[in-house]
């Protein structure tokens, strides 16, 4: 498994679920085409799959 996985924001969270839009800004995203590199843990993979719909992720 990788040490880190990187999250690219690739679709706007302006028409999401509240819910969502607060999972996404905890990944550390703001902005459509910004990365971020975090831990491989069950937590950020849980949060990532939250909103799957609006991310892109790659291992590193």
């Amino acid at each position: 498994m990788a040490d880190k996985v990187k999250v690219t924001l690739v679709k706007s969270p302006i028409g999401a679920v509240p819910k969502n839009k607060k999972v996404v800004e905890a990944l550390g995203l703001h902005k459509v085409g910004q990365s971020n590199e975090l831990p491989n843990t069950a937590a950020t993979l849980g949060a990532v799959r939250k909103v799957a719909h609006l991310v892109k992720v790659e291992k590193i």
